[in-house]
């Protein structure tokens, strides 16, 4: 009896160092503890295509807040025996005309004029007021993203004929004012350039524009999911006049992101965005979009997968009532639990893929783990057959349809008429999804999919 002791004892000791073991291996397949820090999904680089206009009367909008009240003034009186100011008596109109901007400018013109014995037997100074309209006819392109122009004056309207007072007579002075004008005429022309390069420099409308865009915003509140683009570079082509816009190209190399957790930072640098002029730019947008799926949430839709189903053969039977969801080194670790001929939890693991004519995520080379095998070998190693693991394997599953639909729901008022800032108008279209790729962490299983489609970006109204 006293020789048996040890025997027992030994036994006792590897049964627990077994128990412990097993606790262990299965403590092992618990989720990782989580926490509230944002995940990074990169994606691959994103094409957007962005047709942008602008209107005349933008143009307009701007040249007229440029130049306001006085616009020229020449103060030298001996160079040319004049004396000039000049001031913007109305708006000024922007028209296409053969191609060209014709400019038109109402002016009012102060000027001194100094007189010699040659006028008259005169040597006296007057001053006189004017009232006119200027015409232009301006050549446009751009460069470097601003918007330049060659003009010309073309004609000069008075509102008055120029006259001034000599004697108690009013003497027309229109021949002595339109040779003088001619200097003037150049320097006219050159100063509406220098204002339309001024004002319609659009590098800074558009660094505005994406700065705004990479603002990640909110996609799913439930899923506290974010999306964030990062501008890489910017193409252009030249610009085009029509009868109402200046019409180009814009082409956006990017990379779009999808982010769990907390509100990511804006990480856009306006200097590190490269601008780069291009003879074409391709007619499409191409972007990748993350269907999210929590381990809760899918946990909950296969759960209810398994209601009202028993898996067994012959008289052993079980029944799933719960199932959890996570991941552990790269595969996802699903626990059932279940009752009937076992009661407690088994654990299997497989490869999530996705089903592009059922928009299912499912489960591949599904199996049960490790440190299950040793319990089920020794109490239900009926469970162990294939029939019955591809039972369970084809129940768990679940639908992302919704995921989807969601998604496309939350980018699409990004593409009707979304204004990210006051004049600057966005307008779009997306085509259905396309499956590329899942993902996993230990917050979620992610399905990528792409998308294509077209864009728009209007400037009209800016302040």
């Amino acid at each position: 009896m006293n020789q048996s002791k040890p025997f027992l004892s030994l036994l006792l000791f590897i049964f627990l160092l077994n128990s412990c073991s097993t606790t262990q291996k299965i403590e092992s397949l618990k989720p990782l503890p989580s926490d509230d820090a944002p995940m990074v999904y990169k994606t691959n680089t994103s094409f957007v295509n962005m047709p942008l206009e602008i209107t005349l009367k933008e143009i307009e909008n701007q040249l007229n807040k440029t130049m306001s009240g006085q616009i020229y003034e020449d103060s030298n009186l001996e160079d040319d025996k004049t004396e000039m100011k000049i001031w913007k008596t109305a708006p000024i109109r922007l028209i296409e005309k053969d191609g060209k901007i014709q400019t038109v400018l109402p002016l009012k013109i102060w000027s001194k004029f100094k007189y010699g014995t040659e006028f008259m037997g005169l040597n006296d100074t007057k001053e006189i007021n004017l009232n006119g309209v200027f015409i232009l006819s301006s050549t446009v392109k751009l460069s470097n993203w601003k918007m330049n122009t060659v003009s010309k004056i073309e004609d000069f309207q008075w509102t008055e004929s120029p006259t001034i007072l000599v004697a108690g007579k009013n003497i027309p002075i229109t021949y002595i004012i339109n040779p003088t004008l001619a200097i003037f005429k150049a320097k006219m022309a050159k100063k509406i350039d220098e204002a339309i390069e001024k004002s319609c420099d659009f590098k800074p409308y558009v660094l505005d524009v994406l700065d705004k865009m990479s603002t990640p915003f909110l996609t799913s509140e439930q899923y506290q999911t974010w999306f964030k683009l990062n501008p890489i570079e910017v193409y252009v082509t030249d610009a085009v006049l029509g009868k109402t816009k200046i019409s180009m190209e814009l082409g956006l190399k990017c990379n779009m992101q999808t982010m769990v957790g907390l509100k990511p930072k804006n990480t856009f640098e306006r200097d590190a965005v490269g601008f780069k002029p291009v003879t074409k730019i391709l007619d499409k947008v191409t972007a990748n979009v993350a269907a999210i799926s929590t381990y809760e949430s899918a946990s909950k839709i296969i759960t209810a997968n398994f209601q009202g189903k028993e898996f067994g053969s012959g008289k052993r039977k079980i029944v799933v009532q719960k199932v959890d969801l996570w991941q552990r080194d790269g595969k996802i670790i699903v626990a059932l639990d279940m009752t009937g001929s076992i009661n407690g939890t088994i654990y299997l693991s497989g490869i999530p893929n996705y089903n592009t004519l059922t928009k299912e995520i499912y489960f591949e080379q599904m199996d049960y783990v490790l440190n299950t095998k040793g319990i089920l070998t020794r109490t239900a190693n009926w469970l162990m057959q294939g029939t019955i693991l591809k039972k369970i394997q084809e129940t768990c599953r679940y639908s992302i349809k919704e995921n989807l639909d969601e998604g496309k729901k939350s980018m699409l008022p990004y593409l009707n008429n979304y204004s990210p800032m006051k004049g600057v108008f966005v307008n779009g279209t997306m085509n259905d999804f396309e499956f590329e790729k899942v993902e996993i962490t230990n917050k979620a299983i992610i399905a990528f999919i792409t998308t294509t489609g077209k864009m728009s970006v209007k400037i009209d109204g800016m302040e």
